[in-house]
């Protein structure tokens, strides 16, 4: 891997303008060349028509003219490949350079706020952990980076994908062909609608039919022929009054397998592409070499047999063409071609779905690949057996720029599992916790984290960092944290010990309240063997560390006024805070607050 991506990067980047400066002169110039040939074969056409010249000219401005159109098709397309791997390369670098954040997909669909983190670290929306990473051009890949994104994996399948990352990484040129490769369908895959048409039940449910439109064209073949032959036309009038009464009572039936296949066809079309791509790669790593095995299905690529699919729906469209449709439907063409996309769906329909997850997990892949070749200075989590543990040192928030990001050390196990972390306000509190949070959801999907190192065990995530009221819901901002305390409190009795953040624990009850439920969760859920964090401005809050003796320890943030203005560190120290800066700020901001008598 380089050590400077972002040379690589440029590199590239300058050679592909350079190109497409080329491109687009070669583009106007042909324009200009393709308008003189349709003048001079305008011209050519009138003279011919006058009887001036011969026909061979005009004709042979309309074949040069022909030839013009085609190169030119053929540069368009690769001005807009150019164009779309500069996008690919200029939005690397921004996100190298920390200008990531108002470009790409965002994620948006799907927020979850009763997801137990997702909102609370900004996993999905504008500026979030989903934006950074993704690089999937298809729903499928879309929707895989976000499962991993919100559900921890399995210790195996965290190793599988480092492995597959690692490996992916310096891939560079199979990354760019991937990300151009789905380019035409960003988001327009629906997976749902196109498993749901794969894997629907036939339509044409009498294959004898199939055999009879066979034997009906053969026969309309065969009395043409005989008519052409005899100059006696009857036997084919008969004929294809018997087919109509054939074809007619089918005909609803019909249309509706070939318009249905118009747009599932086309989707898998875009997927072809990118299965083509990964048809033709050798992997060594243990995830992408079983991939790309389950790539071939019943002894076909996967690439190939939409390509046959693809086919079928473009002869459908030829009927259409208004000289075809009389032949088409003289022998019975759309009726082959229905029952042939049938034939389609029954030996491949059952692949669609293996299909879209293949292309999903490796768009997911290229886009922790992504993030691993452009942050080659983030570490590789190890994950760990045994009691419930999260240790890191010199852990940074990858969604801040990296000339903005303070970083602390942390250490939570079974024998110490509480932090309780004071200070002032915007000292940096809850952005500790959303660092332990956000580096704990990328560990556990398999990516690079932002730190020196990291060890942590399998943890089921849960925060309460963006709990809100809800005006529809008739619920306060109090009842909404219970709400998810409870349910944290749910997720500690499960399989996996809880990872818990749980910012301005009740503060939106009074101090007594605060104190006794915060100290009755607190022990209930460490009892269960979570670990985690809370922060408060409850100074009171603090002396639940004496409570649970040396399970739970104190840390705090400092802040000093300078020339008026208020500043932060953001470095965690040892220890309970021991004043509060309310009063200053208000008066930073221009309240009057009067001197404490």
């Amino acid at each position: 891997m380089p050590a400077f991506p972002a040379d690589e990067y440029t590199t590239r980047l300058n050679r592909l303008r350079t190109a497409a400066m080329r491109l687009s002169q070669a583009d106007a110039r042909v324009s200009w060349m393709r308008l003189g040939v349709f003048l001079a074969a305008t011209a050519l056409g009138i003279l011919w028509w006058r009887g001036s010249i011969g026909g061979a000219w005009p004709v042979l401005a309309l074949a040069a003219f022909a030839v013009l159109v085609s190169w030119h098709d053929r540069l368009l397309r690769r001005a807009d490949a150019a164009a779309r791997t500069i996008a690919f390369y200029e939005r690397g670098i921004a996100r190298i350079e920390d200008r990531w954040a108002g470009s790409g997909e965002t994620g948006e669909r799907f927020r979850d706020e009763h997801h137990l983190y997702a909102n609370d670290l900004d996993i999905f929306g504008p500026g979030s952990l989903f934006q950074l990473l993704s690089n999937a051009r298809t729903r499928a890949g879309e929707e895989t980076l976000a499962g991993w994104l919100t559900r921890p994996a399995s210790p195996p399948d965290i190793r599988e994908r480092q492995q597959a990352v690692t490996e992916l990484g310096p891939a560079l040129d199979l990354r760019e062909a991937l990300a151009l490769a789905g380019a035409d369908v960003a988001a327009a895959v629906d997976p749902g609608n196109l498993t749901a048409w794969a894997e629907a039940p036939p339509t044409l449910r009498m294959p004898v039919l199939r055999v009879v439109a066979v034997l009906f064209t053969v026969a309309v073949v065969a009395a043409a022929s005989y008519g052409f032959a005899t100059g006696t036309y009857g036997v084919v009038v008969a004929v294809l009054l018997t087919q109509a009464l054939f074809a007619i009572p089918q005909r609803a039936r019909l249309q509706h397998v070939l318009h249905a296949a118009d747009g599932p066809a086309h989707d898998l079309d875009v997927v072809a592409h990118v299965l083509a791509r990964l048809e033709r790669e050798t992997f060594t790593s243990p995830r992408l070499l079983a991939l790309r095995r389950e790539l071939d299905t019943s002894g076909v690529h996967a690439s190939v047999a939409i390509r046959r699919l693809h086919r079928l729906v473009e002869w459908h469209d030829w009927q259409h063409n208004q000289f075809f449709a009389p032949l088409a439907a003289v022998l019975l063409w759309g009726t082959h071609l229905a029952w042939a996309i049938e034939s389609w769906r029954r030996r491949h329909g059952i692949h669609v779905r293996v299909w879209l997850r293949l292309v999903g997990d490796f768009e997911a892949l290229s886009s922790l690949a992504a993030y691993r070749y452009e942050h080659p200075d983030d570490v590789w989590p190890a994950i760990v057996e045994g009691n419930a543990l999260f240790e890191a040192t010199s852990l940074g928030h990858p969604l801040l720029p990296r000339a903005r990001t303070v970083r602390n050390d942390v250490a939570l196990s079974s024998a110490a599992p509480l932090i309780i972390v004071s200070g002032s306000n915007m000292s940096g509190k809850s952005t500790f916790l959303r660092t332990i949070g956000i580096n704990a959801v990328l560990a556990l999907a398999g990516a690079p984290v932002r730190a020196e190192s990291l060890r942590l065990t399998p943890l089921a995530i849960g925060a309460t960092l963006r709990i809100q009221d809800s005006l529809q819901e008739g619920r306060s901002r109090f009842y909404a944290e219970i709400t998810r305390i409870r349910q944290l409190a749910d997720a500690a009795a499960g399989p996996l010990p809880l990872l818990f953040l749980l910012d301005e624990l009740f503060h939106g009850t009074n101090s007594h309240d605060r104190m006794a439920g915060g100290a009755g969760v607190l022990r209930s859920l460490t009892d269960r063997g979570s670990i985690g964090l809370i922060t408060t401005h409850d100074l009171a809050l603090t002396s639940i560390a004496a409570d649970l003796g040396p399970r739970a320890v104190n840390v705090h943030f400092e802040d000093h006024f300078e020339d008026g203005q208020i500043l932060f560190d953001y470095r965690v120290k040892r220890g309970p805070v021991t004043r509060s800066n309310a009063i200053a700020l208000m008066r930073a901001v221009g309240l009057d607050v009067p001197d404490e008598r």
